[in-house]
């Protein structure tokens, strides 16, 4: 990324004045939903971005037509910020629907906290006052949800890593569990497979990229980090709303509250528990009073999480967590998200083990140790991607090394030679039990019991 593109993100918004969100389509006939978002800057660059929902499978309930309007417009206020930030204009302007001073607020701050990133990593200056201008030309007023849920059927995100894997793994046996795949991949299919469930059982959405933005991102438009999670938070109480579910078990840890750099910057936001909370008082206001979203993990750390999934072992061959080998379903070997969750797996499973679930040892790359030194708090940043906290890594790495057997590979040498000093304070991470979290009974007993287990 760039971090000279200030006069780039300036320039834009000289020569380009307004983005607007147009309007939506909806297709709903008997085979799927269809939903096409028609967004446009100054009349110059179109954006036609969509997604679908087939209708296979038996989950589906009877559901209100004017509040699917609702959510596939909600979803569209999520959707145009990927599309947004290629330019940057000053002025939003919403036509597809209305939108009152709270929503307005709601999705501004979820804008510039989202991109914080994305502002950080091209060198951009940009405050809450003046980086956007969002109002609503529009009358068109949606419908709030006021169904009473019947059921209590939980929504379990799945995207292929450990965390989905452990919170479908514990609620599976106690609860009835819809998992919920978007763009679905060999691992997160694989996960819901391991975990007993067939496609029937599952509900998909498939997404599309608008190919006009990355013909942009190509020729040298801005680019970066947009706030996924926000757009499957919706999505998902999408999914409730279809089949009549009651709960969204998201697997967000705690550690996701930790910002990425010291000027406030976090890589995880949409995934805090700040967002969290927004999201939980927006849906309630202006989607539905009758759905529970949370996350079920929230309450533990990366450490605890990770622990809780080494004895998941029929998971062990099949999750993958690198973005740079999600394409091709492995395990790059060579980036921050590999090395992190390598180091957060070995105070817990042998090195044999886990050098199998990588394919080698990657404590044993000295090409590594400046990733290592950005996660163990050396580097004045930490990686912008889904890590833990700084003394999560230590405690892990200080755990490891008490257990490791044989000569120390590079990473653990350098590391005990030069870093291990930080350790003897942190023995909280082990049994941290974050109190800020939504979850209710019974999902907090389920979860403790597992922890109990251990």
């Amino acid at each position: 990324m760039n971090k000279n593109n200030q006069n780039k993100y300036t320039g834009f918004r000289k020569n380009y004045s307004k983005f607007i969100y147009e309007d939506f389509s909806i297709v709903d006939n008997p085979q799927e939903i269809a939903v096409k978002y028609f967004f446009s800057v100054d009349d110059r660059h179109k954006f036609t971005p969509s997604f679908s929902i087939s209708k296979r499978g038996n989950s589906w309930s009877t559901y209100d037509k004017d509040f699917l309007e609702n959510l596939v417009f909600q979803i569209g206020l999520v959707e145009l910020i990927s599309y947004w930030k290629a330019i940057c204009p000053k002025e939003v302007i919403i036509k597809a629907g209305k939108l009152d001073e709270s929503q307005i607020e709601f999705w501004k701050k979820l804008y510039f906290n989202g991109l914080g990133e994305f502002f950080y990593l091209n060198g951009i200056e940009a405050d809450f006052d003046n980086f956007m201008v969002l109002y609503s030309e529009s009358e068109r007023e949606f419908k709030k949800s006021f169904t009473e849920t019947t059921n209590q059927q939980v929504i379990v995100p799945i995207g292929g890593g450990k965390d989905s894997a452990v919170t479908l793994e514990l609620l599976k046996e106690k609860m009835s569990v819809i998992p919920f795949i978007v763009n679905p991949r060999k691992a997160s299919l694989d996960t819901v497979k391991i975990a007993g469930f067939d496609s029937n059982k599952t509900f998909e959405i498939q997404r599309t990229i608008d190919p006009h933005l990355i013909k942009l991102n190509n020729e040298g438009f801005l680019n970066g980090h947009t706030p996924f999670s926000a757009l499957l938070a919706f999505m998902t109480v999408l999914a409730a709303v279809i089949t009549n579910s009651k709960f969204i078990a998201l697997s967000n840890e705690s550690s996701a509250n930790e910002p990425t750099v010291s000027t406030g910057a976090n890589h995880q936001y949409s995934k805090s528990f700040e967002f969290e909370l927004d999201f939980r008082n927006y849906c309630k206001s202006y989607l539905s009073e009758n759905i529970e979203y949370f996350s079920f993990l929230r309450p533990l750390n990366e450490f605890g999480i990770a622990r809780l999934f080494s004895g998941m072992k029929k998971y062990h061959g099949a999750f993958r967590s690198c973005n740079v080998g999600s394409k091709t379903d492995s395990w790059c070997g060579k980036c921050p998200k590999c090395l992190f969750t390598f180091i957060m797996l070995s105070p817990f499973i042998e090195n044999e083990k886990v050098n199998r679930i990588f394919g080698k040892n990657l404590f044993a790359d000295e090409s590594l140790i400046p990733f290592l030194d950005e996660l163990t708090g050396v580097a004045d940043e930490k990686p912008f991607e889904c890590v833990g906290t700084i003394d999560e890594v230590n405690f892990a790495l200080h755990k490891t090394l008490e257990r490791y057997i044989g000569p120390l590979p590079a990473l653990l040498k350098y590391y005990q030679e030069n870093l291990d000093g930080v350790i003897l304070k942190l023995d909280r991470v082990e049994h941290e039990f974050d109190q800020d979290h939504h979850l209710v009974s019974p999902f907090k007993e389920i979860l403790i019991s597992a922890l109990n287990d251990q």
